[in-house]
């Protein structure tokens, strides 16, 4: 016992590589939140797309997790983990700057290629840096590293939210209105509309390229770090890899829960904003209310639900702490649907408490005992991050029912198809309370 507890969670003459990595959890925090907000304010840029279409920001986001985790994860296997980070990073830089001839030419399909490339560096980033952190130290102290890394990607998320509405959201004229509530951009000649849209452009494309910028550093700097090597003493075959992983139904559903879960969570954190602009809809321009605020203080509740879950963990079976979990978030999904205004709003926010330990828990417990395959493994649940892709393009799809507002539609009469759209979401955390359900039924066997 006295060994553990004077075993540094990081030693000294590691504790700069380590610092240098758990910055890039900092950075993929930022990327994803500042993202977020995109979708509402490519809508209000360019109102000529469909709610769907508008979507497609996040579709072509997530995507490139999905298509570059494997190849990520077996171009590591092969070179090495810092070889891995200076392709992820020059990824990421490049699809930053490309945001710059995106703007220049008003071409909404150019800031999808944008995104799609950082994402591609993203899933090197998140491939490699887990595993490098839980290398950095002694093998006792590798869970408490990772999670001291890991509280670094919240506060990223937290700094891509303020960014996005003190610089972005706040900056755009296309949704000025005067006194009589009307837009503003809608009374302009055609000339005048074309100088906003260059404007507002230009505003979202500004913190991309900054980032851009600012990854270049961290990339130069890791060039002069010295990386230790980690050594693979029985490296396991892909085939091999493969064959184990497949017949493993605990990681195949854990793959699919994991799928499920990140869909709700961007789901949540992307629509609030049309969530909130229908609300204001009923409300006096003064007393409008301000998505990203609600979005902070989801986030906050999200970092205090990671510690409570943290500890209950202590006690419980993690299994059994996904469940409770996951039942939590479908009954304030439901709420977020069912309750009107601002208590449904509160609803909404409240889901990221019940959120907050599934990716990680989800993650630990597909992986669980694995060996030499869990590398592979690792890749699928990094791929799994799909769904942020593919769920937002069909809840942009309902709000599309009865034409671009968010209330076209009453469900049932009484529910606004904004609300109605939480439907999804509601649907993924059922799919993974059945998956903390079924594995707390396994391991009691």
């Amino acid at each position: 016992m006295s060994q553990s507890k004077n075993t540094p969670v990081v030693k000294r003459e590691l504790l700069f590589p380590f610092i240098i990595i758990t910055s890039l959890f900092a950075l993929w925090g930022i990327a994803n939140d500042l993202t977020n907000p995109m979708v509402s304010a490519f809508k209000k840029v360019m109102p000529e797309l469909s709610n769907m279409q508008a979507s497609l920001v996040q579709f072509a986001f997530y995507f490139g997790y999905f298509f570059m985790a494997l190849p990520a994860a077996l171009f590591i296997r092969k070179y090495s983990y810092k070889a891995g980070i200076i392709l992820g990073l020059t990824l990421y830089a490049i699809g930053a700057f490309l945001f710059y001839p995106a703007a220049a030419l008003q071409e909404f399909n150019y800031f999808l290629i944008s995104l799609w490339v950082i994402t591609c560096g993203l899933a090197f980033l998140e491939t490699t840096s887990n595993p490098l952190i839980l290398s950095l130290g002694d093998k006792e102290t590798a869970t408490q590293r990772l999670n001291l890394a890991q509280a670094f990607n919240p506060i990223g998320s937290l700094i891509g939210m303020i960014v996005a509405q003190q610089f972005v959201i706040s900056a755009l004229r296309s949704d000025d209105k005067n006194e009589a509530g009307e837009l503003v951009y809608d009374t302009l000649s055609t000339s005048a509309k074309a100088v906003v849209r260059e404007n507002d452009l230009s505003v979202i494309s500004v913190p991309y390229i900054i980032l851009g910028l600012v990854v270049l550093v961290i990339m130069g700097v890791i060039l002069c770090t010295k990386i230790p090597k980690t050594v693979d003493a029985d490296k396991m075959s892909l085939s091999a890899s493969f064959q184990k992983l497949f017949a493993n139904k605990n990681y195949i559903f854990g793959v699919v829960a994991q799928a499920f879960y990140v869909g709700a969570q961007i789901m949540c954190w992307t629509y609030i904003f049309q969530y909130v602009d229908n609300i204001n809809e009923s409300l006096p321009e003064d007393q409008a209310l301000t998505a990203t605020w609600y979005n902070v203080a989801a986030m906050i509740i999200f970092l205090s639900g990671r510690w409570i879950g943290t500890g209950l963990m202590k006690t419980m079976n993690p299994s059994k702490v996904l469940m409770l979990f996951g039942l939590g978030g479908v009954v304030f999904s439901a709420g977020a649907i069912l309750l009107p205004g601002e208590i449904g709003l509160y609803s909404l926010v409240g889901i990221s408490l019940f959120m907050s330990i599934m990716f990680p828990t989800i993650y630990g417990i597909a992986l669980k005992d694995m060996a030499d395959e869990a590398k592979i493994g690792s890749a699928g649940l990094v791929m799994a991050i799909v769904g942020g892709a593919l769920m937002p393009v069909l809840q942009g799809g309902i709000l599309d029912w009865g034409g671009p507002g968010f209330s076209d539609v009453q469900v049932l009469g009484f529910i606004p198809e904004v609300n109605f759209s939480f439907i999804l979401p509601l649907i993924c955390l059922v799919v993974v309370t059945i998956y903390g359900y079924v594995t707390f039924n396994a391991s009691k066997k």
